[in-house]
C-alpha cells in the first residue's frame, strides 16, 4: 500500500489529557503536510483546529462520551451538537459499554440515535463513528454493538478508544466487517504503531485507521 493511499485513510490523533493547543496546532500542520484524512482531537479544540485546517481538505474529527462512554445520552447528544456547530466534520462516540454487556440494546440504540439526530441538525453531512471498546467485549457483544451502530444510522463502527485494556486487532476488524457488511465503515484504532500493523488492519477490512503514531506508520510505507 503506497504512502499517499495509506495517509488518506488515517485519522491523525491526539486525545490524551496532556494535549494542549500547541500539540493540536502541530497535529494539524502534520496532517496538512502528509495529507492525512482527518485530525482527531478533544472537543475543546475543535474550533481552533477548524481555523487552522480551513480549505486544507483535512477533516476535523472529535470524540463524544470519551473515553468511558457512561455519560447520559442527552449529554452525548449535546456534546455532538456543540462540536458540529464549532466545525467538526466527524464525531466518534463511545457507547455505554455496561449497557451493551447487560443486553440493554434499547439503551445503546437510543443513545446512538440521539447523537445521530444531533449531528443531522447541521447543514452539511457529518460522519458518525461508534466506538465499541472491543477488548472489553465478547465476540457476541462485538457483533451486537456493530449491528446496533448500523441500525441506529451511524456511518462507522470503531474498535477501540486507545485508552482501554487493548487496541485494535485484525481479528476484531474482520469480525466487525462481517457483521456490518461491505458498504459500512470500520475504523481500526488503538495500538497501531507501524506500517505492517496498519496494512494488516486494512487487509482485515478496515477502511479507516486511527493512530497517534501516524508519522511512524507512514515512514515504513513505500512512496
Amino acid at each position: 500500500m503506497r504512502r499517499i493511499e495509506l495517509a488518506r485513510i488515517i485519522d491523525h490523533t491526539a486525545l490524551g489529557p496532556e494535549v494542549d493547543k500547541a500539540r493540536v496546532e502541530k497535529l494539524c500542520q502534520e496532517a496538512m503536510q502528509h495529507k492525512f484524512f482527518a485530525v482527531c482531537i478533544p472537543p475543546t479544540f475543535v474550533g481552533f483546529a477548524r481555523q487552522i485546517l480551513r480549505d486544507s481538505g483535512v477533516k476535523v474529527c472529535t470524540v463524544v462520551g470519551f473515553p468511558h462512554g457512561q455519560n447520559r445520552p442527552e449529554v452525548k447528544a449535546l456534546e455532538a451538537r456543540l462540536a458540529v456547530e464549532e466545525g467538526a466534520d466527524e464525531v466518534d462516540m463511545v457507547i455505554n459499554i455496561p449497557a451493551l454487556k447487560a443486553g440493554d440494546y434499547a439503551h445503546v440504540l437510543s443513545e446512538i440515535r440521539a447523537v445521530r439526530e444531533a449531528t443531522q441538525k447541521a447543514a452539511r453531512p457529518i460522519v458518525l463513528k461508534v466506538i465499541l471498546e472491543c477488548a472489553l467485549l465478547s465476540q457476541e457483544e462485538k457483533v451486537a454493538g456493530a449491528i446496533l451502530a448500523k441500525a441506529a444510522g451511524a456511518d462507522f463502527v470503531k474498535t477501540s478508544t486507545g485508552f482501554g485494556p487493548g487496541g485494535a486487532t485484525p481479528e476484531d476488524v474482520a469480525l466487525l466487517r462481517r457483521a456490518v457488511g461491505p458498504n459500512f465503515g470500520v475504523k481500526a484504532a488503538g495500538g497501531i504503531r507501524d506500517y505492517a500493523s496498519a496494512v494488516r488492519m486494512v487487509e482485515a477490512g478496515a477502511n479507516r485507521i486511527g493512530a497517534s503514531r501516524s508519522l511512524e506508520i507512514l515512514a515504513g510505507a513505500p512512496d
